[in-house]
């Protein structure tokens, strides 16, 4: 069992393949998860649902999931191969479902795997996860028994979902010509029928399903990744492109140039679209490492944005806390709890863009998706830095870095208006600021700058690289 142990991550199950993830620890899992679920809910009659990502080693993951399930006593629904907010769909709209298990690694590489848990129409946090490991650890057999077919049943909600979404949608996207990239992950199952269903023209690109990910791998945050559906836009003349990760609950857009747009930059066109047809002034949610312009733009409607720390736990959490009807992250996760359930659905999330353009377009069919990023037009903005720095040296680090800006607030030449440290610190200056924060899995330091202009963001970051520097070589 102790193998299994750092298998137990923050927000989900996650590691090798046959390492850290085995069909044992996956059965066993299936009735730890039974015995906290009947803790939490007081109920033994419970029904689950259960998905599968693309990888090869997912079947055999899911049939001994399954059999730990029904061997724990629950009746199981199996959804078979579907994107992970396919599985989050089934819990709140199953009114008999309890969870949804959704075995997937998301962006991983094709080696690894994983097994994000819902309850209470959230995703477990690390408490919860630390709950289930120890009741897993309890209960351990190596005795693995068979599935209990008499309670199971095989059930395709994608139907249902695209009917749903059609429903919501109608023909919004009549006209328009999109670009769709899924990765030969999930996505390829849902979104490029949905698109057409909603009038789009769709160019298709690996939407066969192969966790060998043979043409690039599944990530839209890694610009590596965007090449081939960055050319596709521009070749195609379409209006957008759409790329998914590995289990589809994070999106990429591509603009009509053929540039991806930054998580930040595409929550602002969210935000101020939502705004517009909102009578009361929502509030936002997003994290430190998005750009002063959209809190600032955000704020100057009225709405108001909301910082958080980084992750998608502090987001959901950050969301339930202020009764916010949207949030996002750099990576792309996005979350809709207007006119939606609240959680990251990157197949949803496409369907908001191809409405907003297509409305656009009706006003002007000249538009363009970049012409709604005239905010960030005033700035310049570095990519994400990593600083080295071991992982037992961080805390230290920090302490000495804010000690010393606090006691030389002209250090970086310009104005400090103020300190935000809720996830490392975040220093705001007069059009922009600097970020640094501890990687949670990497020994780094990520950071980020954003200033009035080129010249002025490098300044700002050299000064912060040199005296990083100088504190790790005292």
């Amino acid at each position: 069992m102790q193998k299994y142990e750092h298998a137990f991550g923050k927000n989900d199950i996650r590691g090798i393949y046959n390492q850290d993830i085995t069909e044992e620890l996956y059965y066993n899992i299936g009735i730890g998860f039974v015995e906290w679920l009947k803790k939490k809910s007081g109920k033994s009659d419970m029904t689950l649902t259960v998905c599968r990502d693309a990888r090869l080693h997912s079947p055999s993951l899911a049939d001994a999931l399954i059999s730990g399930l029904t061997n724990a006593g629950a009746k199981v629904i199996d959804l078979g191969l579907a994107p992970t907010p396919i599985g989050y769909y089934s819990e709140v709209t199953m009114p008999e479902v309890i969870s949804a298990m959704i075995i997937t690694a998301s962006h991983n590489p094709s080696e690894y795997n994983g097994l994000k848990m819902t309850y209470q129409h959230q995703t477990l946090n690390e408490a919860r996860i630390k709950e289930v490991k120890e009741l897993t650890f309890a209960n351990w057999t190596s005795d693995l028994k068979p599935v209990r077919k008499s309670l199971v049943k095989d059930y395709d909600i994608i139907p249902v979902y695209i009917e749903d979404m059609k429903k919501r949608f109608k023909d919004t996207g009549k006209g328009l010509k999109i670009v769709v990239d899924s990765a030969n992950a999930t996505g390829g199952l849902v979104g490029p029928k949905l698109y057409r269903e909603l009038g789009c023209e769709v160019v298709e690109l690996y939407s066969e399903p192969d966790g060998r990910f043979p043409n690039h791998h599944p990530n839209p945050s890694d610009l590596k990744t965007l090449k081939d559906i960055e050319k596709s836009v521009v070749e195609n003349k379409a209006d957008v492109g759409i790329a998914y990760d590995g289990d589809s609950d994070r999106i990429g857009v591509i603009d009509t140039e053929g540039k991806p747009l930054t998580g930040d930059k595409l929550l602002l066109i969210y935000a101020l679209d939502l705004i517009s047809e909102c009578d009361i002034k929502p509030a936002v949610v997003s994290e430190v490492k998005c750009s002063q312009v959209l809190f600032d733009t955000i704020n100057n409607t009225g709405a108001k944005a909301i910082m958080c720390k980084t992750g998608h736990g502090y987001i959901k959490e950050k969301m339930k806390e202020t009764g916010a009807i949207l949030a996002g992250e750099m990576s792309g996760h996005t979350f809709f709890k207007d006119r939606y359930f609240g959680f990251d659905d990157a197949i949803y999330a496409g369907c908001r863009i191809i409405e907003i353009i297509a409305k656009n377009k009706k006003i002007n069919p000249a538009f363009k998706i970049q012409d709604l990023l005239e905010p960030f037009n005033a700035v310049y903005t570095s990519d994400e830095v990593r600083f080295p720095c071991p992982n037992e040296m961080k805390k230290q680090t920090m302490e000495t870095l804010k000690d010393y800006v606090n006691k030389h607030p002209d250090m970086f030449g310009c104005e400090i208006k103020d300190i935000v440290t809720l996830d490392g610190m975040r220093i705001v200056f007069d059009g922009g600021f600097a970020l640094i924060r501890q990687s949670n899995t990497e020994p780094v330091f990520t950071l980020r700058f954003e200033a009035k202009t080129k010249e002025q963001c490098e300044h700002i970051q050299n000064c912060m690289i040199e005296k990083l520097k100088n504190i790790l070589n005292k």
